[in-house]
């Protein structure tokens, strides 16, 4: 998953047609117009299902005033969710040869993310991993064919690398067999252990030969992930104020909530893509930084949408959490995601104090916005579109003041 510093590879070029077989091999860095594929965008939207189903458990827990516990078992299904949407999305950008084979094999990953969907409920509410590691495993065999495949046409350092990534893959299957097999307070540290070997297969892999992604289309896959993430917060949202409207005619308690939210949520939208941030992944430890530190961004985005719903259940009194608890729902995923957009994404790009102080303030401002009672999301809402109006009116003065001193270097 790391940039590659050798030459692009002979057959840099983009598949013609899909075909039935062909030899799985590396394509270019230097493809130009290279795009997301249709297969892609339905690998993702499958994904979706899944993230949508590890927020309304999220919801569940939190506004039954298990937060911690919901949490944690959040984090846990999402990180298999992520991590198998990021090994396919990194492995398609340098060996996607669109045969059948290939769009066959996906289409197995994509039943796998399913299977996992359909367990993460009982994951939740009894502790019972085997759905979900039976889903994972689907994924992660097909993902194992995909580098035999890709080691199969390769040859010296590249078929060493397909190899320990096939590897490492099968292993780690084993090792999560624990969340199964182990006592229930042993499955926290075996998911840490874990999570902690499966990042570091990519590191083991590519450390003699680096795979060919391309950064355009990886800057793009996973901006199109964080368009359909966002969008699954909107649904979510527009659902919980759509009963709690139907239900309980409390428009007057629910509107603060639904404005602030599609602020947020705006917002988010704004400060991710403000920034082109393809031309930033070119270092090895730029692009694992950058790649794995979007778990962050993902989880937060999607359990901004969770936290709205609990705070549409607690303002409608379906549930008997606190409104700190409820407002903090919200708040707090939305600081997190503001802070890790702006650890990978902007800072890189801000110029001068004042700029580079806009996001991280905005964070400490929402988590502060946690305790105005009813009027907390709202809250948040319009201090995340400040943020934005900031950013913009301070792009837009250092613009100004750069093209007045180009013109009078001009006129000199």
């Amino acid at each position: 998953m790391t940039s590659s510093s050798a030459p692009a590879p002979a057959s840099s070029g983009a598949p013609q047609s899909p075909g039935l077989l062909r030899r799985l091999t590396a394509r270019g860095r230097d493809e130009v117009h290279r795009v997301s594929s249709p297969l892609e965008l339905f690998f993702d939207l499958c994904f979706v299902v899944a993230i949508a189903q590890a927020g309304v458990q999220l919801v569940h827990a939190v506004a039954g005033g298990h937060a911690g516990d919901g949490i944690l078992n959040y984090a846990m299904q999402f990180f298999a969710i992520w991590w198998a949407w990021m090994n396919f999305t990194w492995f398609a950008s340098a060996y996607d040869n669109d045969d059948a084979l290939y769009r066959v094999v996906t289409l197995v990953q994509i039943a796998g993310v399913l299977v996992l969907a359909a367990g993460i409920s009982r994951a939740f509410q009894h502790h019972d991993y085997l759905v979900v590691w039976l889903g994972y495993l689907i994924m992660r065999l097909a993902m194992a064919a995909q580098w035999l495949r890709a080691a199969r046409s390769a040859s010296g350092a590249e078929r060493t690398m397909a190899l320990r990534y096939a590897t490492g893959v099968l292993l780690c299957l084993v090792g999560w067999l624990g969340l199964v097999l182990l006592p229930g307070p042993a499955r926290p540290w075996v998911f840490l252990v874990m999570a902690i070997v499966e990042m570091c297969v990519p590191l083991y892999a590519e450390k003699s030969y680096e795979t060919s992604w391309h950064p355009h289309h990886i800057a793009e896959r996973y901006g199109l992930f964080t368009i359909i993430v966002l969008g699954e917060t909107i649904s979510a949202a527009t659902v919980a104020v759509k009963s709690a409207v139907d239900e309980h005619s409390a428009l007057g308690e629910l509107l603060p909530i639904a404005a602030g939210g599609l602020l947020i949520v705006f917002s988010a939208w704004w400060i991710y893509f403000v920034v082109p941030i393809h031309g930033h992944l070119r270092s090895n430890g730029q692009a694992f930084l950058w790649g794995y530190g979007h778990y962050l961004i993902f989880a937060s985005a999607a359990a901004i949408g969770a936290g709205l719903e609990v705070a549409v259940e607690q303002a409608v009194g379906k549930t008997h959490i606190s409104t700190l608890s409820a407002s903090a729902a919200v708040t707090l995923p939305t600081a997190l995601y503001l802070l890790t957009v702006w650890g990978l994404h902007a800072r890189h790009f801000k110029v001068g104090i004042t700029q580079q102080l806009v996001l991280p303030v905005t964070a400490l401002l929402v988590i502060c916005c946690t305790f105005l009672g009813h009027e907390a999301v709202l809250a948040a809402g319009l201090v995340s579109a400040a943020a934005v109006a900031t950013g913009v009116t301070l792009t837009a003065r250092m613009v100004g003041r750069e093209r007045a001193v180009s013109a009078a270097a001009s006129a000199d």
